[in-house]
């Protein structure tokens, strides 16, 4: 191997771990994992329409905590009937801290 691959391939790893490592330090989850894990749930036992998130988290008390939390919802199909629910997710840990029915 020449030292021109052997100074490439150190600087690929250099920059893995960079980048890893700034991953790792933000903590939590993305908005789009906090969908995929509700519509992962919801997914095994209805029909999913639609969905959203909001892609900023924010601060919500739940069960006397504070949490950061993304909000969003899910459409869903049971017995030829469509149903609109809400959600939390706990934006550093994924935990679903609220799934309501949308009261419209």
């Amino acid at each position: 191997m020449s030292w021109k691959k052997s100074f490439f391939a150190v600087g690929l790893g250099v920059l893995g771990g960079y980048l890893l490592q700034k991953q790792l330090d933000a903590g939590g989850i993305s908005p789009e994992r906090a969908l995929k894990s509700v519509k992962g749930r919801v997914g095994e036992k209805h029909t999913i329409d639609g969905s959203w998130v909001h892609m900023q988290p924010e601060i919500v008390e739940k069960y006397g905590l504070d949490y950061s939390a993304y909000r969003g919802g899910i459409t869903v199909s049971t017995n030829d009937q469509v149903k609109h629910y809400n959600f939390l997710v706990d934006a550093g840990t994924g935990t679903v801290l609220e799934f309501t029915p949308d009261e419209d």
